[in-house]
């Protein structure tokens, strides 16, 4: 059978127990030492960064780093790319409604002179009318040589100059047998002039009260002004859809609903009914 060893001579249990807590606490001593060395031996590695740990996680967070510069720089190669495509297809609109612009106000300045020459080609022909072609000349007369026995003639006081000038009715009556000799011969449909409600500009002798006063236009009983739409009737009995452009001294622009052209209206024009002009409601 196993015996325990025999106790030394001399030393007691207590002796003992005293002993093994002094090697337990000598060798907590020890540890102590050795973890604060290893603490300190690490601390110096960290401040010369050879530390394995440190190494590791500063190998991580530049990785981290470089990702996202990467990202960064494919987030602005995208958004320059997209600015670029806007910026030329911006561009492309801006030229493509200059040239658009461009256009249209070239057709709407050629259409405006055309219509500047039609109506001095009017005028001119309402004045050759009205002006050079009524011009009378004095008639030649032959006088006789007085008689010894015949009396003194006696001048008539009662007598008044003839007028040879026509009249603005009789004057319109002449233009519209011209504009019906110039015009060729159609057969009459339902949309014909013919077969279009009479206007009173087909009464010779009807005229108009027509005038202008701060901007605004006085016709037939009723004021008309600056961007209202209207119906324009001709002598012709063609109904126009305009809208008044503006208001002069003596005469209006309006332009035509159908292609913007630009129409000039004189008041005489409207007084003597050469052109009506009728309220609409605006669209």
């Amino acid at each position: 059978m196993f015996s325990p060893p025999p106790i030394p001579p001399g030393n007691s249990e207590t002796d003992l127990a005293k002993h093994d807590e002094e090697d337990y606490v000598e060798m907590k001593e020890q540890m102590y030492q050795d973890k604060l060395a290893s603490l300190k031996r690490q601390l110096q590695q960290l401040q010369e960064g050879t530390l394995q740990e440190y190494q590791k996680r500063m190998k991580k967070l530049d990785q981290q780093y470089k990702e996202r510069i990467r990202n960064a720089e494919l987030f602005l190669q995208l958004e320059t790319e997209q600015v670029e495509r806007n910026y030329i297809k911006e561009k492309k609109a801006a030229v493509k409604e200059f040239e658009d612009k461009k256009v249209e106000l070239k057709e709407n300045l050629i259409a405006e002179l055309e219509e500047k020459k039609k109506m001095i080609e009017n005028e001119k022909l309402t004045m050759e009318l009205t002006g050079d072609s009524m011009e009378v000349k004095p008639i030649m007369t032959r006088k006789l040589r007085r008689r010894p026995n015949d009396p003194v003639p006696i001048p008539d006081k009662r007598r008044k100059p003839l007028n040879y000038l026509l009249t603005d009715e009789q004057i319109m009556e002449d233009l519209r047998t011209l504009n019906k000799l110039k015009s060729p011969k159609r057969p009459a449909s339902p949309s014909s002039p013919e077969h279009l409600p009479t206007t009173p500009s087909e009464s010779p002798a009807q005229r108009f009260e027509a005038r202008i006063e701060d901007g605004k236009l006085y016709y037939d009983k009723r004021w008309y002004h600056k961007s209202q739409a209207i119906y324009l009737e001709s002598k012709d009995n063609q109904k126009l859809s305009c809208v008044i452009s503006s208001v002069g001294a003596n005469e209006i622009w309006v332009r035509k609903t159908s292609d913007s052209t630009k129409m000039r209206i004189y008041l005489g024009q409207l007084q003597r009914g050469l052109f009506v002009i009728r309220r609409r409601s605006a669209a």
